[in-house]
C-alpha cells in the first residue's frame, strides 16, 4: 500500500471513530487518496459523503450539517484556490462557534516556492479565524514495517498510524472546543505525494485503530463554571441572543429572545424596549439583531450581566459589569414590572399585525408573517442573515418545538441556500427557509445537487423577492434625502427570472401570493421546492415606523 492511501485511509478510519457522520468532499486530484477513502467508507455505511463541485457553497454545505446536527464536519479539498474558498465559511463557523474542519490536501511542502503548479501557501492561510491549524508529514513508505508485516506479523506504518490517528484526534477535540469550550473551524492540512491513487495488494488493509472502534484519543469536555450572583429586585429584562442555552434560573424574567435563541422566560417584543426603561438587563448567548437592545446594553443607567458558555462574552459598548456562566439568583421582579412587560408585549404584537392587515402590499414582513404563522412542533427553520431574521423577530416569538437557524456569525448572506440544505440533510422534519431574492441569487448554486446524491426529503425555500436590497430601505442609506443614488447603488435591483433559475437547476418553483403561501405550507411536501413570493420595498421604512409609533402611542 503506498504511503499517500494508507494516510487517507487511516484519517478517514479516525474521523469516523470519532463521531464524523457526514463528510463534503470536492473533487480534485491532490486529494484523490482522500477521496478514495471517503468513497469506501461511504459505500460501507460508516458515514454520508456529500459531492459539491463549489469549495465555497460546499463549505456552507458543511455548516448547516454541523448546526442541525451539533456534530463536527468535514469538508475535503483539493490544494490551491480551492482552499481559499473556504474563507467565508469558515469566517462565519468562527464566530457562530460551529465545528467546521477544512481538510485540505496539499503539495508536499519542499514543493512550496519552486513554481510547481497549483502549489501555494495554504498552511495557516485562515489564521485566526480558526481554533488550531494542523498539520501532517508527509507520509513515508515503511519498508521495515512491510518486511516485518509479511515475514514476522508486523503492521505496516505501524509508527506514522499513531500519530496520523493522533492528530486526527486533536483536529475532532479543538472543532469541538472540548478542553477549551469554544467550539469552531479547525484547519486540517495534509500533504500528499504520489501516487495518489491506491495500489492495493490482495488482502492488504491500513493500519489498524484501536479495539472496539474506539477512538486513538479519548478526550473529555472540559466543564467551565463560574457562578454570577444578580439579584432580580431591579426591573430585569433578559436579551437572549444566537447561540444562547437555556437559563432555568430565568425563568421568571422577560426575555427578547432573537429567532435562533432560547426563550428563558415571558416573551418581550423587542420594540417595547424604549417605553420599559429597565434597571438591568442579563444577557446569555451574543445578540445582534435589534437596536434597541443595543441601546439598551448601552446605557450606562442600566446595569448589564453576561452569561456566557465560552471564554469570551457580549460587551460591544463596554458597560458589562460581570460575566459568568450562570446566575445565581436573589430577590424577585417586582409584580408590576411584570405586569407591564406582559401589557406591552400584547400591544406590541397585536399593532404588528394589524399594520401588516392594513397595509396594501405585500412585504417582506408578511411573508415571515405567514412563515411564522406556519410552523409546526418538529419543523427546523432557517432565516436569511438579513431582513427575514429580523422580519420574524417583529412578528413573532420563537415557537416551541421548533428548531430555529440562521448563519448570524457574522450574518452574511453568503452560503444560505448551501446552509439551508445541510441543515435539512442533517433534521428528519420538515425544514423551511425564509430568505430574500438577493440571499437567494447570492448562492444558487446551492441547489445544484449531483445525480445519485444525497438530497433533502423536505425542504421549502421560500423567496421574498422584492427585486434588490430591502434591507437598505430601512437603514441610514433609505433616507429619501438620497432617493436619487439609492436605488443603484444600495437597491440594486436585478430583475432575475427565478422560475428559470429554478428550472436550470431542476428544482421545482411556484410563485404564490402570502395568502397560497400559508395553503402551500399547510400541506405535505416532498423533496426540495421554492415558493417565490413578490413582494415591496419602498414602503417599508413607512411601514416600519408607523409600527415603532403606534407601540409607543
Amino acid at each position: 500500500m503506498n504511503p499517500s492511501t494508507a494516510q487517507a485511509q487511516v484519517v478517514v478510519d479516525e474521523f469516523v471513530r470519532g463521531g464524523v457522520r457526514d463528510v463534503v468532499l470536492c473533487p480534485g486530484s491532490r486529494n484523490a487518496p482522500l477521496a478514495f477513502a471517503l468513497q469506501a467508507a461511504d459505500v460501507a455505511g460508516r458515514l454520508r459523503l456529500h459531492m459539491r463541485i463549489d469549495e465555497r457553497t460546499a463549505g456552507f454545505l458543511a455548516i448547516g450539517l454541523a448546526a442541525a446536527a451539533q456534530r463536527p464536519v468535514p469538508v475535503v479539498m483539493t490544494s490551491g484556490t480551492a482552499v481559499a474558498n473556504l474563507g467565508p465559511a469558515v469566517l462565519e463557523a468562527n464566530y457562530a462557534r460551529m465545528p467546521l474542519i477544512v481538510v485540505s490536501a496539499n503539495r508536499p511542502y519542499d514543493m512550496l516556492g519552486t513554481g510547481a503548479n497549483q502549489t501555494v501557501e495554504q498552511l495557516g492561510l485562515f489564521g485566526s479565524q480558526v481554533r488550531a491549524t494542523i498539520s501532517l508529514g508527509l507520509a513515508e513508505f515503511d519498508a521495515a514495517g512491510a518486511t516485518a508485516g509479511t515475514e514476522q506479523g508486523g503492521t505496516v506504518y505501524a509508527q506514522q498510524n499513531s500519530v496520523w490517528r493522533s492528530a486526527v484526534c486533536r483536529v475532532l477535540a479543538a472543532a469541538r472546543g472540548t478542553r477549551s469550550g469554544n467550539a469552531g473551524p479547525v484547519h486540517f492540512d495534509i500533504p500528499l505525494r504520489e501516487p495518489l491513487v491506491p495500489d492495493l495488494a490482495p488482502g492488504e488493509t491500513a493500519p489498524a485503530g484501536r479495539d472496539g472502534d474506539r477512538a486513538w484519543t479519548s478526550t473529555e469536555y472540559a466543564t467551565l463554571d463560574v457562578p454570577l450572583a444578580i439579584d432580580l429586585t431591579p426591573d430585569t429584562v433578559v436579551i437572549s441572543g444566537h447561540g444562547a442555552g437555556l437559563r432555568p434560573e430565568l425563568a421568571d424574567l422577560p426575555t427578547v429572545a432573537e429567532p435562533t435563541a432560547p426563550m428563558h422566560g415571558p416573551a418581550l417584543h423587542p420594540l417595547t424596549l424604549p417605553l420599559l426603561r429597565p434597571k438591568q438587563a442579563i444577557i446569555t448567548g451574543r445578540p445582534t439583531l435589534h437596536r434597541q437592545v443595543s441601546k439598551v446594553l448601552a446605557d450606562p443607567s442600566v446595569t448589564v450581566f453576561a452569561l456566557t458558555t465560552g471564554p469570551r462574552w457580549p460587551d460591544v459598548s463596554g458597560n458589562v459589569v460581570g460575566t459568568g456562566t450562570r446566575a445565581v439568583t436573589s430577590g424577585a421582579p417586582r409584580a408590576e414590572w411584570l405586569a407591564r412587560c406582559r401589557e406591552l408585549d400584547a400591544t406590541a404584537n397585536q399593532v404588528v399585525r394589524e399594520e401588516l392587515a392594513a397595509h396594501p402590499k405585500p412585504t417582506g414582513l408578511h411573508v415571515a408573517a405567514v412563515v411564522m404563522d406556519a410552523l409546526r412542533v418538529g419543523d427546523q427553520l432557517l432565516l436569511g442573515a438579513s431582513n427575514p431574521v429580523r422580519d420574524a423577530a417583529l412578528v413573532s416569538s420563537p415557537r416551541p418545538g421548533v428548531r430555529v437557524l440562521s448563519n448570524r456569525g457574522v450574518a452574511g448572506i453568503d452560503g444560505t441556500v448551501s446552509a439551508a440544505v445541510g441543515a435539512a440533510l442533517a433534521h428528519d422534519g420538515r425544514t423551511v427557509a425564509l430568505m430574500g431574492d438577493l440571499t437567494f441569487l447570492h448562492d444558487a448554486s446551492g441547489l445544484l445537487i449531483g445525480r445519485g446524491e444525497p438530497r433533502p426529503e423536505d425542504l421549502t425555500i421560500v423567496v421574498a423577492n422584492d427585486d434588490g436590497g430591502g434591507i437598505f430601505e430601512l437603514l441610514e442609506q433609505g433616507d429619501p434625502q438620497y432617493a436619487g443614488v439609492f436605488e443603484r447603488v444600495f437597491g440594486t435591483p436585478h430583475g432575475m427570472d427565478l422560475a428559470a433559475l429554478c428550472a436550470a437547476y431542476r428544482i421545482p418553483h411556484r410563485q404564490v401570493d402570502p395568502e397560497q403561501l400559508g395553503i402551500e405550507l399547510a400541506a405535505p411536501a416532498h423533496g426540495v421546492r421554492v415558493l417565490e413570493v413578490a413582494t415591496e420595498r419602498s414602503s417599508l421604512r413607512e411601514l416600519h415606523a408607523a409600527v415603532r409609533a403606534k407601540i409607543a402611542s
